[in-house]
């Protein structure tokens, strides 16, 4: 396959990842500041923080109004990262690899673009925000079962999830992130009643809610809901389910291929880590810091599979 059909694919999937990881993200900030009316400004600040969209935010509009960042986050072509523009790129990828997809994948992708051009059409209003948003993730969701209900599982297959779970691992790392980048005023706040409830709403923003209630059977408590979200490979969202498939998709490409490239092990290096790991060890260490660490490897692995299948050439 051309690096360029392998890139196509890779980015239209990571587009559409994106597209549903933003929406998780302007839910969580959301819900959070519900929970604080009065310091909501710090947590829309910190929803545009952790989506990497700070500085262009600010030259656009300088306070962090609620409208003003779901209007930036969902609806603004300006920003490269907002739903409109990551769904327009989606579609401009699908159509670039058009004979490498089945009819009902490119269909999907078509539905998706035109339904959510539509529906962001206008500015969202609070009330209709929670349908909206549910529309963005149920549109990604019809693709997904498009691809995994008609593709072959080829390389084409590969790099479509290679695209998917990369994303989807960094959305988790930075909402997880949300929690202690401006979310709680002071450290007395640890494990009171409000702590609890923001740790229910992320957990809520990554659809795991019943899925912890399942596995824990208790209430939400932030070690427990740390280890479900970055070690437990049960949960399609964690971090450690991640990159048990990105090892997979990789290698079957090892294997379809012949070669083992630097992404592989890169991959495995950072897979390494979750199966070596207690949650414990993560909080020594510290959950900021390691999940900043977590992402930057995470995006040098996502360019380092370009490099390595020559997406550009």
């Amino acid at each position: 396959m051309l690096g360029k059909t392998a890139g196509g694919i890779f980015w239209m999937f990571r587009y559409l990842e994106r597209s549903e990881n933003t929406a998780r993200l302007v839910d969580a900030g959301f819900r959070i500041a519900l929970t604080r009316s009065a310091t909501a400004e710090k947590e829309w600040e910190s929803v545009v923080a952790t989506a990497g969209v700070r500085d262009a935010y600010i030259e656009r509009h300088g306070q962090f109004e609620a409208s003003a960042v779901i209007d930036f986050l969902l609806r603004d072509r300006t920003n490269s990262s907002s739903v409109l523009s990551v769904i327009a790129e989606a579609r401009d990828n699908g159509r670039m690899v058009r004979t490498a997809l089945t009819r009902e994948v490119w269909e999907a992708v078509n539905e998706c673009w035109m339904t959510l051009n539509e529906t962001l059409s206008r500015p969202v209003r609070d009330r209709d925000l929670p349908s909206v948003l549910a529309a963005i993730r149920q549109q990604s969701a019809l693709v997904r079962g498009a691809l995994h209900g008609t593709m072959l599982r080829n390389e084409i297959f590969d790099f479509a999830r290679l695209g998917t779970f990369l994303e989807r691992a960094d959305n988790t790392a930075r909402i997880l992130d949300v929690k202690y980048y401006v979310l709680l005023p002071s450290l007395s706040l640890v494990g009171s009643t409000i702590d609890n409830v923001q740790w229910e709403t992320i957990l809520r923003s990554v659809s795991a809610y019943q899925s912890y209630r399942w596995v824990t059977r208790g209430d939400p408590n932030p070690r427990d809901i740390a280890h479900f979200l970055i070690l437990d490979r049960r949960l399609p969202r964690s971090l450690a389910f991640c990159y048990a498939k990105i090892n997979d998709n990789l290698g079957y490409l090892e294997t379809d291929h012949g070669h083992r490239p630097h992404s592989h092990t890169m991959a495995d290096s950072c897979f390494h880590r979750f199966r070596n790991r207690s949650i414990d060890e993560v909080l020594d260490e510290g959950l900021h810091e390691f999940l900043s660490g977590f992402i930057a490897d995470n995006q040098a692995l996502g360019a380092q599979i370009e490099r390595d299948y020559r997406f550009h050439e």
